[in-house]
């Protein structure tokens, strides 16, 4: 397998000249010009966007009981291996940040998951 290099220009033909003279001015044009670079929030806009925390502990064993499934059902049906919900239910393992929130979601609105997943 071939090694890449991090850097992404032939250091012997980079023109040092050019690099010494770009300015913040320049940079900042450069990235307002490029269309895939995101806008800045305005200090509103930020308190608006929300960032999503899995819920920092979930009882797996209380949702599964609560939807009338076996820990294979469970598994099977949300995609799970059913060895992972033995473990999370005995508490040999904790489920990490995703599955937390998809745990979460099955917790309040199982219907939506097997909306989402139908036909799959």
């Amino acid at each position: 397998m071939k090694k890449r290099s991090r850097s992404r220009v032939d250091p012997a033909t980079f023109d040092w000249s050019k690099h010494d003279a770009t300015t913040d001015r320049h940079v900042r044009r450069q990235i307002a010009d490029d269309p895939d670079t995101a806008p800045e929030l305005t200090p509103a806009q930020a308190k608006r966007a929300r960032a999503v925390h899995p819920p920092a502990s979930i009882d797996v064993q209380r949702i599964r009981r609560r939807l009338g499934l076996s820990q294979a059902a469970f598994a099977s049906r949300y995609g799970f291996r059913t060895r992972t919900v033995q473990e999370w239910e005995q508490r040999r393992r904790r489920p990490e940040g995703p599955a937390r929130i998809l745990l979460r979601v099955i917790e309040r609105e199982p219907e939506a998951i097997e909306r989402a997943l139908k036909g799959l």
